[in-house]
């Protein structure tokens, strides 16, 4: 009996082939990164450790892991390592303590200044024997809005309107909130710069914390006239209050910023931020 053959399998075969190869190609350029033109081994930069605050939603997890695979394809040989405020694997103190005495960057995936940015992770850092700086977080900045746009684009929105639907028109930017009043000044500060890009105004809400709520936004945008209102996710990832953002919804809502590439250019702006700054041990509000 002759043996059938099976083009799926070939196939299979072809792309797993490829996938190593891609693999093989990746790991070689980023040893060869680390390798300057006359042979010498270049010194390794301080690593980078991009800081989740973490979530129950599994979601968040491999979205946070898409961002630092982004990260790495847009930096090779710069070492990339990621560590949790609570709820996910690995935790920050952990990560830190992997990387012994070397030198690090945290940068935050955090989109405005509060608590976690200004306590609790400068915290972590002291006690690790590693040599830390933090970043500021990754809002404001330009880089956030583009990324926002986008996102609202994905979902539904217009960039081209007649006069009628613009005046119609307005989004509510949904955070996460905090009692900080530096959260809610940065929140703002994102909201004005998306406004800007939209043409519509745009209202900053929030789920806990901090007021408005993003109901509460709604409604106040309707009574001004404005009934076609979008919610705009500002949260890194999936989880508890992006979903609740997002049901408030009266016509469309966008996902969370996730891996963008805008983001991975903005968590590496934060990075080499940093190490050009000589004491980055508290943030700053920087937006450029």
């Amino acid at each position: 009996m002759t043996a059938s053959h099976h083009p799926h399998d070939e196939s299979t075969t072809l792309d797993s082939t490829a996938h190593l190869m891609n693999r093989i190609s990746s790991q070689l350029a980023d040893q060869l990164s680390l390798v300057s033109l006359n042979g010498t081994r270049r010194p390794v930069p301080p690593a980078l450790v991009l800081v989740a605050h973490g979530s129950r939603d599994p979601r968040a997890l491999s979205t946070v892991r898409a961002l630092v695979e982004r990260v790495r394809e847009l930096r090779p040989g710069l070492p990339v390592h990621l560590g949790h405020i609570e709820l996910n694997e690995p935790r920050l103190p952990d990560t830190l303590a992997r990387l012994g005495t070397a030198e690090a960057v945290l940068v935050p995936l955090l989109l405005a200044r509060g608590h976690h940015v200004k306590q609790d992770i400068p915290e972590m850092a002291a006690t690790a024997q590693a040599r830390t700086r933090v970043a500021p977080p990754l809002g404001p900045h330009p880089l956030l809005v583009e990324t926002l746009y986008d996102r609202l684009v994905e979902a539904g929105w217009r960039t081209r309107m007649n006069d009628q639907t613009r005046r119609a028109s307005a989004v509510v930017l949904a955070a996460a909130g905090s009692r900080d009043p530096d959260s809610k000044l940065d929140t703002n500060r994102t909201a004005h710069l998306l406004a800007d890009r939209l043409g519509v105004p745009v209202v900053p809400a929030y789920a806990s914390a901090a007021t408005p709520t993003v109901q509460a936004a709604v409604r106040a945008l309707a009574a001004r006239g404005r009934h076609r209102v979008a919610v705009a996710s500002c949260f890194t990832a999936p989880g508890r209050f992006a979903t609740q953002c997002a049901e408030q919804a009266p016509w469309l809502a966008s996902a969370p910023l996730g891996a963008h590439p805008a983001m991975a250019r903005l968590v590496l702006h934060r990075y080499d931020q940093t190490l050009a700054t000589r004491d980055a041990t508290v943030p700053e509000l920087a937006s450029a």
